[in-house]
């Protein structure tokens, strides 16, 4: 193909993007005209809270995860909940959540600068990209535009976030494809494990009583195993462990080479190698540069971010993430 063709193929993907991202009424630079420097002011103050608090990179790009994945991307997993009436950050799938008072922060110099402009949801999806660019990985451009919903359930935690025992399969009819996301999602957002670190009783099952009768999971390497036992004593529930043992600050494609030697924490990850085209992925991130993944990881990001958004006059711009107007 030659270089004009591959030109044209090029600005009909990039036309393709921009229509299907507008579809959904958001677009890139959406804040150009009404806060100019949103994008600014995420970037600085994340540049100030990485310095301070880096692990916090993993928690606030799971945030955004939890967040597109419960009723879509409309910033509900901020929200505040009651006694009698639990939120989001309340289900059981986000107790460990952190980084709540960093997207507050920011959102206060948001309204300094744009009063009633930027959302709490569009944060989020700011926040995520930048966690991972200042943590070496890839910069991807962000489509926004998303407003604020007023729903938030912790009920709604169980039903669509995907819990780390699950396998690639029932992941991806059960949790991916109803949202619009394929296998390919599956294997590259899984590639976000590389930062960040998990408490010992999101896998402490594969560690001490994988089928109920006080065993291990026969997949996880022999020498691994040992090492997360000294880690993770029986019914700890508050040490926490590496996703990506000695990378875990760091946004590269290590994780996936850990896949492959058995050495990850959650079935979810360890179950990338029952699938051909994850295998296939996974063996190219060992021998290639991670340009693939972090291209991949972008594009996926960005189709992850319009699950269900709010755009136009639905719901609102919240003036405090944590709770409505």
């Amino acid at each position: 193909m030659g270089l004009s063709k591959l030109l044209l193929v090029f600005s009909l993907l990039l036309l393709l993007f921009s229509s299907f991202t507008e579809a959904n009424g958001l677009k890139v630079g959406f804040y150009a005209k009404s806060c100019p420097k949103a994008e600014a002011i995420v970037s600085k103050e994340m540049k100030r809270v990485m310095k301070l608090a880096p692990s916090l990179a993993g928690p606030l790009l799971r945030m955004h995860f939890h967040d597109c994945f419960v009723n879509g991307c409309d910033g509900s997993v901020l929200l505040n909940g009651t006694r009698s009436s639990p939120a989001e950050k309340d289900g059981i799938p986000n107790v460990s959540l952190r980084g709540f008072g960093t997207i507050d922060g920011i959102k206060e110099k948001l309204e300094e600068a744009c009063p009633g402009i930027v959302s709490c949801a569009d944060i989020l999806a700011l926040v995520a990209r930048d966690a991972v660019v200042l943590t070496n990985g890839p910069f991807w451009e962000v489509p926004t535009g998303r407003r604020d919903g007023r729903r938030s359930v912790a009920i709604d935690t169980l039903r669509n976030l995907p819990p780390p025992f699950f396998n690639f399969t029932q992941i991806l009819n059960g949790f991916f494809a109803p949202k619009g996301l394929n296998a390919k999602d599956i294997i590259v957002l899984s590639g976000g494990h590389t930062i960040g670190t998990s408490h010992c009783s999101s896998f402490s099952n594969r560690l001490y009583n994988f089928t109920g009768k006080g065993d291990a999971d026969p997949s996880l390497d022999k020498y691994y195993l040992p090492k997360l036992k000294e880690k993770c004593k029986p019914d700890d529930v508050t040490t926490i462990v590496e996703m990506d043992p000695g990378s875990f600050k760091t946004f590269d494609a290590s994780y996936y080479k850990n896949v492959l030697k058995r050495r990850v924490l959650f079935t979810s990850d360890q179950s990338l190698l029952e699938h051909s085209e994850a295998r296939a992925y996974l063996q190219r991130q060992i021998y290639g540069s991670p340009s693939e993944f972090f291209k991949d990881f972008g594009v996926s990001m960005v189709k992850m971010g319009n699950i269900q958004v709010l755009t136009g006059n639905e719901g609102e711009i919240r003036k405090k993430c944590a709770i409505v107007n």
